[in-house]
């Protein structure tokens, strides 16, 4: 494991891959998944919670 302070430019190329590959598929794979995932849920409780308690305002005369 390479310290902290080392400049990455040291760090072997297999290693440098690796760490890169990794950081793809987080960037453009994992995380805009999660983020769908997260405002579809929201949308999706607040979808809920308006048709259990209608929705937002004054109630009707």
């Amino acid at each position: 494991m390479p310290d902290a302070d080392q400049p990455t430019a040291s760090l072997p190329r297999s290693q440098r891959r690796n760490e890169f590959t990794t950081f793809l598929v987080l960037a453009f794979g994992i995380w805009p998944i999660v983020a769908v995932g997260v405002v579809g849920a929201y949308g999706f409780l607040v979808w809920m919670f308006q048709i259990i308690f209608g929705p937002p305002g004054p109630p009707a005369h």
